[in-house]
């Protein structure tokens, strides 16, 4: 089947955040929202049919797990990662960031040190701090057009932390971690008693030539060391459900996590939540492969588009996800005159780069091109000041 992901789709009054947030976030309506992480795509036809079928019984009660919503997953995580789960080290969570808070509160007292590698996902930081533990950051370097780790800062800046959270591929930065590289995380980690948690919302959208990895499928270090943290949500366009899940292959991290998310009763979800995963992950994956070269092919447009027309905005072409980090340095200007430019010359809404690490992100912003090429067409055209 060929799907159509050209077509325009007015998001408005269905209360997505990424439309009735502009009033909110920026005081005006009149932007393109290219800034919250969802896409302008429609979510796939199998898993529409799957809620729709579910609502022709007219009694929405209690539910519990159906043993497909676990078999679902370790087919899906066997197919696409050939990572062999057993049943018994998963769980469900009702969302990436919160499973990571959950697991922060879990897993850490109090002032205790959590580390993170900006420029990263802006909860991360939000999660620790709120939390009222210590933010510990290791920056990444950005070298040759792609971030790599700095391992050798890395073993100074983990002494004393408890936890690290990894964002595996990472956001905003689209890196698929080489084996190689989480290898050494784990060796660092597991050396210095830390235990990471690993964000993979993004596992399943790397993009033609990369292969993600799991962390916790590296070696046994990392497996005994982790708990990794997944969804269809993003991949598959529908975070509204709210429903993810983690792995934990170390029992007694397992059991500790089960038993926290037990007492304060968030281990199991609504009954669309578990229709979601099950449909996505037996549906049609041809969806989720001509989803990934549209994307790829909007990633194309924008690089060819900047070079020819914008040379100083250089984007960081991602391996995975269709977000875009834009290396904006090169207009000399401060990172409010960079929003402003954005914002109120070329009518864009976009994410500031600096809540990504205000050290690590001033100079870029995130752009989301998981839409139809003619709005990233008219975006850019908007950016270099045509009307």
């Amino acid at each position: 089947m060929q799907y159509n992901f050209d077509e325009v789709i007015d998001r408005r009054n269905t209360n997505a955040v990424k439309v009735e947030g502009l009033k909110t976030m920026w005081g005006r309506e009149d932007l393109i929202p290219m800034w919250v992480a969802d896409m302008d795509f429609r979510t796939p036809p199998f898993i529409m049919d799957a809620l729709r079928r579910r609502c022709e019984h007219e009694v929405l009660g209690y539910t519990v797990c159906p043993e497909d919503w676990y078999t679902s997953i370790i087919k899906w995580l066997q197919r696409q990662h050939n990572w062999t789960i057993d049943r018994g080290t998963l769980g469900f969570i009702p969302g990436v960031v919160p499973g990571l808070a959950f697991a922060i509160k879990c897993f850490s007292q109090k002032g205790d040190k959590v580390m993170v590698q900006p420029p990263v996902y802006y909860p991360f930081f939000s999660i620790i701090k709120q939390n009222e533990r210590e933010l510990v950051l290791n920056s990444l370097q950005l070298k040759n057009g792609q971030y790599k780790m700095n391992f050798e800062q890395m073993r100074k800046d983990i002494k004393g932390c408890k936890l690290f959270i990894l964002c595996n591929p990472h956001n905003p930065g689209g890196r698929v971690w080489t084996k190689e590289e989480l290898t050494v995380v784990a060796d660092i980690c597991a050396e210095n008693g830390v235990m990471v948690l690993s964000d993979e919302i993004h596992a399943d959208l790397t993009l033609p030539g990369y292969k993600h990895t799991p962390f916790a499928l590296v070696s046994e270090k990392a497996a005994e060391n982790s708990i990794v943290f997944m969804s269809p949500s993003k991949a598959f366009n529908m975070p509204g459900l709210t429903t993810s899940y983690y792995i934990a292959g170390n029992r007694n991290i397992y059991s500790a996590f089960k038993t926290y998310l037990e007492a304060s009763s968030l281990d199991n979800g609504s009954i669309f939540a578990f229709i979601g995963i099950i449909a996505a992950y037996s549906g049609d994956t041809g969806w989720l492969n001509q989803m990934l070269k549209y994307v790829q092919g909007n990633i194309d447009f924008l690089d060819d588009y900047l070079q020819k027309n914008i040379p100083e905005i250089k984007p960081v072409r991602p391996q995975a996800s269709f977000l875009v980090f834009l290396d904006c340095r090169q207009l000399g200007l401060s990172q409010t005159g960079l929003v402003n430019l954005f914002v109120d010359k070329a009518h864009l809404a976009l994410n500031d780069g600096a809540v990504f690490g205000e050290k690590d992100g001033t100079g870029f912003m995130r752009i989301n091109v998981a839409c139809p090429r003619s709005v990233l067409e008219k975006a850019l055209k908007q950016l270099k000041g045509e009307k």
